[in-house]
């Protein structure tokens, strides 16, 4: 006697509940080729505002040294006038250098993350990810300048409760917070790089404090390129912390400006940066 046949499988009648079913049985496809970059980036940036939104200290404290700045230093040498700035009130001139200071002093620091993952295991978690080095390490980069751009636009609500006299235009705006985050890119580039040949937190501390001071010092942050001897002004040339500050400049208070120029170099530092720190995050994380 023959067996009767099997019933079909019923189809279910709701197709979205079909393909969710789907999902379930099927992981989805990974992101690749163009799409990781971009979903890398995103998903370092989304970290880093989850960090500031549940422990606001840092930002807290990372606001008294440029207040100090504006209200001390700038306050005092508007009314001596021993800077020269073109006939703008010197605590407008020094603003947008600060804001580039304040980026920095974050972004140099941003390799003592990398190194505190690494000891923790979660680097190695992340190389082992079909995830390129250089995605990686971008999207830390472009995180640092998120966490730059907060600490940023706390920087222009002091200067402008101190009057600093600076643009509101939406499109400047923009352009500044592309500026701070090319900026904090490199620097935090530099801070992995320099992870990678040191292996330590404390090296790096060293390191990191050591070159500070020169990078302020010797860009147009605090004054003009013009009244610096040759030697500072040749170490300001190579600085892309002096392009930083004078498209900030440019654009904040509109001083004459290479915005062509300074976008370029700041593009191409943050690049070599990339390239750099992507060559040595194996090295770190062995």
């Amino acid at each position: 006697m023959s067996e009767a046949p099997a019933a079909p499988r019923a189809a279910s009648a709701d197709p979205a509940r079909a393909h969710g079913i789907d999902l379930l049985l099927k992981p989805p496809a990974p992101r690749a080729g163009w799409r990781l970059l971009p979903a890398r980036v995103g998903a370092m940036c989304a970290v880093e505002l989850q960090k500031l939104r549940h422990d606001r200290t840092e930002l807290y404290t990372r606001a008294v040294q440029p207040a100090l700045w504006l209200l001390i230093f700038g306050q005092t040498f508007t009314r001596i006038k021993a800077i020269p700035t073109g006939g703008i009130p010197y605590v407008d001139y020094l603003a947008p250098g600060i804001i580039a200071q304040s980026a920095m002093f974050i972004a140099i620091f941003y390799g003592i993350q990398i190194i505190w993952e690494r000891d923790a295991g979660v680097l190695n978690k992340l190389l082992v990810t079909p995830t390129p080095r250089s995605a990686l390490i971008t999207g830390k980069a472009f995180a640092a300048g998120v966490k730059s751009l907060v600490q940023a636009v706390v920087v222009l609500l002091i200067a402008a409760l101190l009057g600093v006299a600076l643009t509101w235009n939406p499109l400047k705006l923009l352009a500044v917070a592309a500026i701070v985050v090319l900026g904090s890119a490199f620097f935090s580039c530099l801070s992995m790089t320099i992870a990678g040949i040191v292996l330590s937190r404390d090296r790096l501390m060293g390191i990191g404090q050591a070159i500070t001071m020169p990078l302020f010092f010797g860009s147009n942050a605090l004054y003009p390129v013009s009244v610096m001897p040759a030697w500072l002004q040749a170490v300001s040339k190579a600085n892309p912390l002096s392009y930083e500050v004078d498209a900030l400049r440019g654009l904040l208070l509109g001083t004459p400006r290479h915005l062509v120029s300074d976008f370029a170099v700041l593009g191409l530092a943050a690049a070599l940066g990339v390239t750099a720190a992507s060559a040595l995050l194996g090295r770190l994380a062995r």
